[in-house]
């Protein structure tokens, strides 16, 4: 382990995420774009096809700068199709510190806003919106339960 500038020992790398939401879209590379310019995801990996197929893509990875990810692609359609995702049917919850700083920058960038900023009975400030392809996106601090964590008992059936 290499120590850091200050003398103190690096950041432990997170682990690569093993589960990538995906979706497809009618203008990829514009979908691409917005999610980079409305929410701050980082395109690290975009296959475009060739010729009068550029404006196609077949695979990207864009990231997100809290952790995780996501996969999309251009919608291809046909009986052959690998991936028969419709457009606009994605919905995702994303863990971020700053929700309202998100917010308004998701806002200046074209989103829709479904949701305002709220604060949540769970201790979460969330906001809800839409992409430009018709995608429910909703933002939020709250980062789920931790593993093994103890759960309230549920009632058994027809009690």
């Amino acid at each position: 382990m290499t120590a850091g500038t200050n003398g103190t020992a690096p950041p432990p790398m997170a682990p690569h995420p093993t589960v990538w939401p995906t979706l497809r879209a009618h203008d990829a590379p514009a979908l691409i774009r917005f999610l980079a310019d409305a929410f701050g995801f980082e395109e690290t990996l975009v296959v475009r096809g060739e010729g009068a197929d550029a404006d196609t893509v077949h695979h990207a990875q864009l990231d997100w700068p809290e952790g995780g990810g996501i996969m999309l692609g251009s919608v291809r359609g046909g009986d052959d199709d690998p991936w028969p995702l419709e457009p606009g049917s994605f919905g995702a919850y994303v863990v971020t510190a700053r929700p309202d700083e998100l917010f308004a920058r998701a806002v200046r960038a074209g989103a829709r806003v479904l949701r305002e900023p709220y604060d949540t009975d769970h201790g979460s400030r969330d906001f809800a919106v839409r992409d430009i392809e018709g995608n429910s996106w909703q933002f939020g601090t709250y980062r789920g339960e931790p593993r093994g964590a103890a759960r309230p008992a549920r009632a058994a059936a027809g009690s």
